[in-house]
């Protein structure tokens, strides 16, 4: 009995021995493992970088000045009062865009305003460019309006018009396309957002327009702004402004929407002329709205050509939802450049006026996008137009504007920061070509009773490289 148990310890002490010895080595190895550097096999993903199919290109304007209760009899219908002029065109070369004149529903002549389709070409998507203008003069409407041609968008935010008494002011929307649209519209005003009645589920067939009135969305808002959701198709969005001071007209406008919203926006161009009369007010507002969450902008105003603040940066709170309108100091006359700048998204644009009293006019100036390629616009025709061009980047930039058939009106080199103006002649295209630096342009047409103004709008017709991972 005792050698066996002395036999059976024995081995059980060699097996925890060997175990010990197993675990130690493992250790070991373990470390030794962990310090030495491993093969790695990286594999790269499979991937394809493919340029889609050349699309046509489509832009649809704004069309004519409306005007609504004429008629005493019919006291809602909307007439046309001025036909729109609309000046169009292509680089050289290029297949020649096909008109069409779309349907409006609500106008009672039953036309609305003009599209244009261009095809792609040889060496691909076609650059296309159109702009259109309107001059009216009646007891109850006057001014001029000009507007750039667009193409439509799934949303877009029209910071512009008014459902306060005295405006006579429409929300626009046009789709150009084959397949109908149904358009929801979020009015922000003073009670935060909110979707009315006349605002949902909007309707516009392809092929046509629709006018709404904003007094009938947002009635006794002074200072809305409209959200544009699209489903099914895109629309191209505007506003057309108008007001009367007791039965006095005091101007017209078309502005265009805004696609997206940025903690940085710039507004060009703001042309203050010599014989503006700021007697009665404050001829130039700033609206302003941030959606989505509370923030602070600041305002700050430089003459074109020029470093220093014209006037003392502006620092305004905004409440999430809530437009908020603010006005200028007077300035003096010349062109100027608006940076807002604010932390959370904005929307923003600046309205200025001629005056207040007979014989005035306004125009509302929306934002200008960076534009970094060559881009085609056209100027409508009316009063003397001014380009303002900045260079929004960090090298400098050295390019031309010049006209369709390649001869060059300016030559221009901007430093970063760096802007500049300089006349163009109307009834005509051109091409901006900034040498692949980021501008920032925009078109103002003035004369002392008549003022209008709209963003040059960066060329989509180069598709990019889209890279697909099977």
């Amino acid at each position: 009995m005792s050698d066996r148990r002395v036999f059976r310890w024995a081995t059980t002490s060699a097996r925890v021995l060997v175990g010990t010895v197993v675990a130690a080595a493992s250790v070991v190895g373990v470390v030794t493992a962990i310090s030495i550097p491993w093969p790695t096999l990286t594999r790269e993903p499979v991937s394809i970088e493919a340029t889609p199919a050349p699309a046509a290109s489509t832009v649809s304007c704004d069309g004519g000045l409306l005007v609504q209760a004429r008629d005493l009899d019919a006291a809602g219908a909307i007439e046309v009062a001025a036909v729109q002029t609309v000046t169009s065109g292509v680089l050289p070369g290029a297949p020649e865009p096909v008109t069409a004149q779309l349907a409006a529903s609500d106008v009672a002549s039953g036309l609305g305003p003009l599209a244009f389709t261009a095809e792609p070409g040889p060496s691909g998507r076609t650059d296309l460019a159109a702009s259109g203008s309107a001059v009216a003069a009646f007891d109850d409407l006057v001014g001029f309006a000009a507007s750039v041609c667009r193409p439509p968008l799934m949303e877009s935010w029209l910071v512009a018009g008014s459902g306060a008494t005295g405006a006579a002011d429409f929300v626009i929307l046009t789709n150009p396309g084959t397949v109908a649209a149904t358009v929801q519209l979020t009015v922000y005003g003073a009670s935060g957002p909110q979707v009315p009645p006349g605002g949902a589920d909007i309707v516009v067939a392809a092929g046509s327009q629709r006018v709404v009135s904003i007094a009938g969305l947002a009635r006794g808002e002074e200072s809305p702004v409209i959200r544009i959701n699209s489903r099914g198709a895109p629309v191209q969005a505007a506003v057309q402004s108008s007001i009367s001071r007791v039965l006095e007209p005091g101007g017209v406008d078309q502005a265009s929407a805004i696609a997206a919203s940025d903690t940085t926006q710039r507004i060009l161009g703001i042309v203050v002329g010599d014989d503006d009369d700021a007697s009665d007010g404050s001829p130039t507002l700033i609206r302003l709205l941030s959606a989505t969450a509370d923030a602070q902008a600041t305002v700050t105003v430089r003459g074109v050509g020029e470093s220093a603040d014209a006037v003392s940066p502006l620092t305004v709170p905004l409440v999430a939802g809530v437009p908020t309108e603010l006005a200028l100091e007077t300035l003096s006359p010349g062109d100027y450049i608006l940076d807002i700048t604010a932390t959370a998204p904005v929307v923003a644009a600046a309205w200025h006026t001629t005056g207040f009293g007979a014989g005035v006019d306004f125009a509302w100036h929306t934002p200008s996008p960076e534009i970094d390629v060559p881009t085609l616009f056209a100027v409508p025709g009316g009063p003397e137009a001014t380009m303002t061009l900045e260079n929004t980047g960090d090298v400098e930039a050295t390019g031309t504007v010049s006209r369709r058939d390649g001869s060059a009106i300016v030559d221009f080199t901007l430093r970063p920061g760096e802007s500049t103006s300089f006349s163009l002649t109307r009834r005509e295209v051109y091409l901006l070509d900034g040498g692949g630096a980021p501008l920032r342009a925009a078109v103002t047409m003035a004369a002392p009773d008549q003022l209008a103004a709209f963003a040059v709008w960066p060329a989509d017709a180069a598709a990019p490289a889209v890279t697909v991972f099977p």
